[in-house]
C-alpha cells in the first residue's frame, strides 16, 4: 500500500532564500543614504556646507533652505496625470477600471511618480486581495524595496520588502517583517528568538514571474536602476544659493545699521548728566548729537559709513535661478527670477517646450511599468496570463496644458475635415474632457438614442392606429 504524505510548507527559510534575503538587504541598505539625500533637498532639510570663511561662530545655527529642488520635481510631477486605463482594441474596459478604483491607482499615481522623481525609482507591488476584492496594486518606496533586474528579459528575478508587520500579524511594537518576492511564491517572515527570521506564510502563486514592477526614472543602458531628478548639480547650485542667502542674513546682522564715526569729540559726550558713561546702542541711536567746541573752537567732525548693499548678493542669486531653470528645463519665473519687460504669452509657452517634452517621455515611460502592473493584477485574478493580442493602454492628460479653446478649435477642425467622426470617443478626448467626464458624455448619447427609438416607435404606432381602409370614389382611391 502506497502512503502519500502531504507537502507541507517549509517554516524555514532555504539555503538559498537565506542567501537571496542577504544580498537584496545589502543592496537595499547600501543605496538608503543616498535616497535618504535626495529626500533631505526635496524636503529642505540638508545641512549647506559652510567653508567657515565668513560666518561667525554666533550665527553658526543660522540656516537658510531654498525650495528649488521641491519645484523642479513637482513641477513635472504635477503635469503626469494618470486618468484611466482601456484595451487597446476598444474594448469594454470595466474590468480594468474596477481593479484602478478599488486601490484608488489615479490618487495613488501622483504618489509614485513623485518618489520616481525624486528617488529615481519607485515599485509596484502586486498580490491577491481578500475574498472576493480585486487584486491588490501597491506603490513601494526604494527605502523599503530593491529588486534584482534582469537586462536581458526586461524583468525581476527576486524582490525585497522590508517594512513594519502588518496589523493582522500579532508581533511586538514596531517589529520589522520582510517579504520576499520569487517568480513562484511569495514569503513572508518574522524576526525569531534565534536571531534569524521565522517564515509565517508562504504565497504560492505559480506565476513564472516575480509580482513587482520596477518604474524607473531617467534611464541608461548601463544603469537600468534609474536616476533622482536631484541630480549633482541640482544640489550644488541649491547649496551655493544657500550659502548666498545666509550671507545676505550675516550681512543684515552686521551692516544692516549704518555705523557712524565722530572725530574730535570729547569724552563728556558720551555721557549721561550724571557722568555715566552711554552704551554704544544708546549712543547709535541718539536722534541729536549735541556735541561742544573743543578747546581750540572746533566742532567734532560726524560721518557715516556707507550701509552693506544686497544687490550684488541678489544678482548672483538670480544668475543661480537661471542655472536652476537649465537643469529643470523650466522657465525662470517659475524659481523667481523676474525682468523689467515681463515675457508674453508665446514667449513663456516656447520656455515650456523642453518641460513639457520632459513629461512625454516620463509618461511613456511609466505608463509601460502601469501597463505591467495591471497586466499582473489580472493574471493574479484569473490564474493565467492574459491574451498577449490585447494590449492595455493608460490615458493621460496632454501634459502641455493647452487652453479649452485651443483644444476645442483643434478638434472641430480636425471633425470638419472627416478625419475623425464627430460622435467618437478620440473626439471627446482631443476636446480635453476627463475619463469621467466622457463618459457621462456616452451614457448622455446613449439616453438620447433610446429615447429618439422609443418617439419613433411611439409614432408608427399612433400612425398605424389612425389608419383608415381606402375607398373607391369614382375610381379614385382616397381614405376616409
Amino acid at each position: 500500500m502506497t502512503v502519500s504524505i502531504p507537502e507541507l510548507p517549509l517554516v524555514h527559510l532555504s539555503d538559498d532564500e537565506m542567501a537571496l534575503i542577504n544580498v537584496l538587504r545589502a543592496d537595499m541598505l547600501r543605496d538608503r543614504w543616498t535616497l535618504q539625500l535626495r529626500d533631505a533637498y526635496f524636503n529642505g532639510e540638508q545641512l549647506v556646507r559652510d567653508l567657515g570663511i565668513s560666518i561667525p561662530p554666533q550665527l553658526k545655527g543660522l540656516h537658510t533652505v531654498i525650495g528649488w529642488p521641491r519645484v523642479g520635481v513637482e513641477s513635472l510631477e504635477e503635469r503626469l496625470d494618470l486618468e484611466a486605463f482601456r484595451w487597446a482594441d476598444g474594448g469594454d474596459s470595466s474590468e480594468l477600471s474596477e481593479i484602478a478604483e478599488a486601490n484608488d491607482l489615479f490618487d495613488e499615481s501622483s504618489l509614485a511618480h513623485l518618489d520616481a522623481l525624486v528617488y529615481g525609482r519607485e515599485y509596484l507591488a502586486v498580490g491577491s486581495g481578500t475574498d472576493d476584492s480585486p487584486p491588490l496594486i501597491t506603490a513601494e518606496s526604494p527605502l523599503d524595496m530593491t529588486l534584482i533586474w534582469d537586462a536581458r528579459l526586461r524583468m525581476g528575478t527576486a524582490a525585497l520588502r522590508e517594512c513594519a508587520a502588518d496589523s493582522f500579524i500579532e508581533s511586538g511594537p514596531e517589529e520589522r517583517m520582510l517579504v520576499l518576492y520569487l517568480p513562484d511564491q511569495t514569503v513572508m517572515c518574522l524576526p525569531s528568538e534565534s536571531g534569524g527570521w521565522e517564515v509565517i506564510h508562504r504565497d504560492k502563486h505559480n506565476l513564472g514571474v516575480v509580482p513587482v514592477v520596477r518604474m524607473a526614472n531617467r534611464q541608461r543602458t548601463a544603469d537600468r536602476v534609474g536616476k533622482s531628478e536631484i541630480t549633482p548639480e541640482v544640489m550644488s547650485i541649491t547649496d551655493a544659493a544657500c550659502r548666498r542667502l545666509m550671507g545676505m542674513e550675516v550681512a543684515a546682522e552686521f551692516f544692516g545699521a549704518p555705523q557712524r564715526y565722530i572725530l574730535g569729540a570729547s569724552e563728556s559726550a558720551f555721557q549721561d548728566a550724571d557722568g555715566t558713561a552711554k552704551s554704544a546702542w544708546e549712543t547709535y541711536i541718539g536722534r541729536v548729537l549735541a556735541l561742544e567746541r573743543d578747546e581750540d573752537g572746533a566742532v567734532p567732525t560726524v560721518g557715516q559709513f556707507a550701509a552693506h548693499d544686497p544687490t550684488g548678493m541678489t544678482k548672483i542669486i538670480d544668475l543661480y535661478a537661471r542655472i536652476m531653470s537649465s537643469q529643470f528645463g523650466l522657465p525662470p519665473h517659475m524659481l523667481g527670477y523676474t525682468t523689467d519687460n515681463p515675457a508674453s504669452a508665446d514667449a513663456i509657452r516656447s520656455t515650456e517646450a523642453k518641460l513639457v517634452k520632459r513629461s512625454e517621455r516620463r509618461i511613456r515611460r511609466f505608463g509601460r511599468s502601469w501597463q505591467d502592473a495591471m497586466r499582473l493584477a489580472l493574471w493574479v485574478r484569473d490564474g493565467e496570463p492574459p491574451d498577449k493580442a490585447r494590449r492595455i493602454e493608460t490615458v493621460w492628460r496632454n501634459p502641455a496644458t493647452p487652453t479649452v479653446a485651443a483644444q476645442a478649435d483643434a478638434t472641430v477642425k480636425l471633425v470638419q475635415a472627416g478625419i475623425i467622426p464627430a460622435d467618437s470617443d478620440v473626439t471627446l478626448e482631443m476636446a480635453g474632457l476627463s475619463e469621467g467626464q466622457r463618459q457621462r458624455v456616452r451614457a448622455d448619447r446613449q439616453r438620447a438614442r433610446g429615447t429618439a427609438v422609443l418617439d419613433r416607435l411611439a409614432a408608427l404606432g399612433q400612425a398605424e392606429d389612425g389608419a383608415q381602409s381606402p375607398e373607391v370614389v369614382d375610381g379614385d382611391v382616397s381614405l376616409g
